[in-house]
């Protein structure tokens, strides 16, 4: 052990098999990887004249477009609901769900690859390298997600469901880990991987319920459109937020599926490891 660093040869297969010790080894760098996320953040406003405001200014702009666009201009509707928010309060909604996934893995690829020197250092955990995106998305999510209850408050929609919300995006969480974790080994050996995974993201973008609810989809389409998991937490995070009830069943397994994707996102992470600092 040393500062914080858990460098024990004999317990790196143990974590990769064991999720508890996965939990445990990531629980001992809290500090380190609160520092990262804390720098990561800060640097992303330096030298802006707003500094870190900006953290809650660019959402709250960006709600106000929603509500000009699509309220006044578009005078969008939710598709077959009657009454409750207005669209774009929905569209925020679930842009809130997807942006925690879409600006972790948007940022994986290069998360390794841009620290060549903590990969020649043995003692460093470069496992929570992955995790300083996830953890800076978390933040501005925080942020998002109060000027959207803020919102909800003001114009009288707001319920007792939305105080779920924080559990109910766990699977995305959880699935944005494990997938960042693939993502930076990956992108250590493929560097095409930083251009790539955007494309991919824009057309998940669409795939998903953001735009529109899983309601509209064809019906032909829907057992298929529900393999998405973050189609599930959307419409779970949108049920809430209405007051009406939640899948569970369809929550529990995007919750199951987000832990197996951590999971192996981790344990082919370690595996290879090993071979990072030949290829840098």
């Amino acid at each position: 052990m040393y500062g914080g660093f858990d460098a024990a040869p004999a317990l790196m297969s143990q974590r990769i098999v064991n999720p508890l010790q996965i939990g445990i080894g990531l629980w001992r760098q809290r500090y380190l990887l609160g520092q990262l996320i804390k720098r990561d953040v800060l640097l992303r406003y330096r030298g802006a004249m707003f500094g870190v405001l900006w953290i809650f200014l660019s959402p709250l702009l960006m709600l106000g477009i929603f509500a000009f666009v699509f309220g006044e201009i578009f005078r969008a509707r939710w598709a077959l609901q009657n009454g409750g928010p207005p669209f774009w309060l929905m569209l925020y909604c679930g842009l809130i769900v997807f942006n925690l996934f879409a600006d972790t893995v948007t940022r994986a690829p290069t998360t390794v690859r841009s620290h060549p020197s903590y990969v020649k250092k043995i003692i460093f955990p470069l496992e929570i390298l992955p995790l300083v995106p996830l953890g800076a998305s978390m933040v501005h999510g925080g942020f998002n997600f109060l000027i959207f209850a803020a919102a909800l408050l003001a114009l009288g929609h707001a319920s007792a469901g939305l105080l779920l919300f924080p559990l109910l995006v766990l699977p995305t969480l959880l699935l944005g880990m494990g997938v960042a974790w693939f993502l930076a080994a990956w992108g250590v050996f493929i560097k095409d991987m930083a251009q790539i995974v955007p494309l991919f993201v824009q057309m998940l973008l669409f795939l998903s319920p953001v735009f529109y609810p899983a309601s509209a989809v064809p019906t032909a389409l829907r057992p298929l459109y529900r393999l998405n998991p973050l189609a599930v937490v959307i419409e779970a995070s949108r049920a809430a937020t209405l007051g009406q009830p939640v899948s569970w069943l369809g929550w529990s397994a995007a919750l199951l599926l987000g832990l197996l994707a951590a999971w192996a996102g981790y344990a082919y992470f370690q595996n290879a490891r090993d071979e990072f600092a030949d290829v840098m």
